[in-house]
């Protein structure tokens, strides 16, 4: 049984470390090789990238506020939350591997973010998408991490809510 709680310990770990890992490695490239608002096209004008440094939060909201507040609402509450995914995470042993998987992205990539914001003082973003009708805000890997957990979720959700509603 150890070596069960060892293995499902590394996994997670693992997981949490590479979301981490990845989307720092992409921030760091690109502070250093990609100047403040420069455009460069990866796939015609469809994807490109371009460095933003982000003090808000989701599409800079907050970024007007108060510095005490944005500090608070923008680090602490999300220290707390993360904190709190953390033990969640580790503690509920019973929780199926799904939801551990998108915990460990939503984890993994809130670190991400929240790290640049302790250290850098803003959240560098620099991917853009356009698909004509719609496109999206610069975002950056955590954001994906985050929004991969995110679909993880509602997926778990409304699978078992699906089969609830089968068995009654």
């Amino acid at each position: 049984m150890q070596q069960f709680k060892n293995l499902r310990w590394s996994v997670l770990l693992l997981l949490l470390t590479l979301n981490f890992g990845c989307d720092q490695i992409s921030k760091k490239i690109v502070r250093t090789e990609i100047s403040d608002y420069e455009h460069i096209s990866i796939i015609k004008d469809r994807f490109t990238l371009t460095k933003v440094e982000n003090s808000g939060a989701f599409l800079s909201l907050g970024d007007n506020m108060p510095y005490i507040f944005r500090l608070i609402i923008l680090t602490g509450l999300p220290l707390l939350f993360l904190g709190y995914g953390l033990y969640f995470l580790f503690a509920k042993r019973n929780l199926p591997i799904s939801m551990q998987i998108a915990l460990c992205f939503l984890i993994g990539g809130g670190i991400g973010n929240l790290y640049d914001r302790i250290v850098h003082g803003s959240v560098t973003d620099f991917m853009h998408m356009d698909f004509y009708l719609f496109q999206t805000g610069v975002f950056n890997f955590a954001d994906i991490s985050i929004m991969i957990g995110v679909v993880i979720l509602l997926f778990h959700s409304f699978r078992s809510n699906t089969l609830k509603q089968q068995i009654d």
